[in-house]
Formats: structure tokens, sequence, C-alpha cells
């Protein structure tokens, strides 16, 4: 079995070194997709010869790294990809539980997720984060009979040979959207496993209107609907998008989040 790890970037001059080389503690074969950094980042991987690398002349999208990443494992004969963001907010001492779980041959796409196995040394997600996956995780759970729990965690194993036959082509940050609505009607073995919950940032942005709530809610519908709309295993029609988002914080508290009382997305 060959494993790559892919680590998609864009502008992470502070954290790219640092998640390199914690990774290289767990496993040697690294893919690192730029996607267009203009911070420096760059020049800091043109140092690396210990990891292989992709770079994007312009920022093409969250979505197009993780899809060049499949591409490119599959073009290098490697059977599975983990794929790890690069702001420290997966950890990669969790590899192999992802690799236990790829060894069982029982699954096709291992998706981490923060809200599996909540536990007291958990971040608070920004409310709105947690609130928009909420809503897009019970939207997917009706629609496809998912049982999922965490729609967005980018943590994730998944087998090449699987991601081929998606004909994944969303760009950005609606990726998810794509790819569950796929991954259910190409049927797909799917499971999680708990990953932490790590916010060490709230204050990063998605970038132009996406950082309106409403607005990215509203793109993430939209991918959705288009993909139901595809397939024809939907089990059920998506509801309308809620005319206002719920962000209070009362069930994702610290204390809520951190018992069995919390139950956001379930």
């Amino acid at each position: 079995m060959r494993l790559l790890i892919a680590v998609p970037v864009y502008n992470e001059l502070k954290y790219v070194g640092p998640v390199l080389d914690k990774i290289k503690a767990y496993h040697d074969e690294i893919l690192v997709i730029d996607d267009g950094s203009s911070d420096g980042t760059a020049d800091i991987l043109k140092q690396r010869t210990d990891v292989h690398g992709i770079r994007h002349a312009v920022n093409r999208g969250y979505g197009q790294s993780l899809i060049d990443a499949f591409a490119w494992a599959g073009a290098h004969g490697y059977d599975w990809v983990i794929t790890i963001d690069c702001d420290e907010q997966h950890e990669p001492a969790r590899i192999p539980d992802f690799i236990r779980e790829i060894r069982t041959e029982k699954w096709d796409m291992i998706s981490g997720s923060r809200y599996l196995q909540p536990n007291s040394q958990d971040d608070l997600p920004p409310i709105d984060r947690r609130s928009i996956n909420a809503t897009i995780t019970k939207l997917l759970n009706d629609a496809f009979d998912l049982g999922i729990t965490d729609a967005f965690c980018g943590y994730k194993a998944q087998r090449v040979c699987a991601m081929r036959k998606l004909r994944l082509d969303e760009p950005g940050y609606a990726f998810p959207m794509q790819l569950w609505p796929r991954a259910v009607q190409a049927g797909l073995r799917i499971t999680e496993i708990p990953v932490r919950l790590i916010y060490n940032d709230p204050t990063r942005h998605f970038g132009g209107q996406l950082d309106d709530a409403g607005v990215r809610l509203n793109h993430y519908m939209d991918v959705l609907k288009r993909e139901s709309a595809l397939g024809a295993s939907a089990a059920v029609a998506l509801p309308p998008l809620p005319v206002e988002l719920p962000m209070t914080e009362s069930c994702c508290s610290p204390a809520a989040v951190s018992s069995s009382s919390c139950g956001c997305g379930k």
C-alpha cells in the first residue's frame, strides 16, 4: 500500500516548515500544493528537497488543490492520500489512526470528525462556522443518509481509485458539497474517526464575500442543490435555505461541547 500525505497551502509562511517537519515524523512521502502563495511560502518550499510539490501560479482554490493532489497521486502510483491542512489545526500525530483504518480494507474514504467524540481539550469554534457546519451536516445526512458528524473537516484519507470515479471539479471552499453527494452516488464506503477540534486563530478568514456567513451558506447551498439535481440517489429533497442563520452560543459553549448534551450536527 503506497500512501501519500497531501498538504494544501496558501500563505502559510508561519506554519509550513514546522507542520512539514511534524508530518515527516510519521510519514515521509509528502506532496505540498502551493495555491499561489504570495507571502514567502513558496521560497520556503523551494528550500525543501524532502517533499514533492505542485505550484499554482495564481490562487485557484482549496478544492482545486485537493483535486490536483488526487490526480498527482494517481499518476505516481499511490493507493491512498491523506489530506492535512497546514495551519496546525490538524495534528500529524493522528496519521497512525488513519493508517490503521486504511489497513482494515473496509473503507474508501475515512473522514476526520471534530464532533464525533468531543472532549474538554477541544477549542470553541467561531459561532458562524459551527452553525454552518451543523446546518450543512444535517442537510447531507437527511438527503443522503450519510450519518456523519462533520461535513467540513479536511483531515481525511481517500482511496485514490475511488476519488478518480467522482470526477471532482469544484475548485473552492464548497468542495465538500460536491464530494459527499458524489461519494454516496458512487457507492463509496465511508467512515469517520475522531480528531481534535483546534482553532489556533479564529480570525482567519475565507476572503472576499465568503467572509459573510450568509453569503457563504448560500454558496454552499447552491453547490449542494446543483449536485443533488445531478444525482438520483438523494433520499429527500433539500429543504429551503433558512431565512436566518442560528448564531447563538448556547449549544456550543465550552461546557456543552465537552459534554454529551451538545447536539450540534447530530
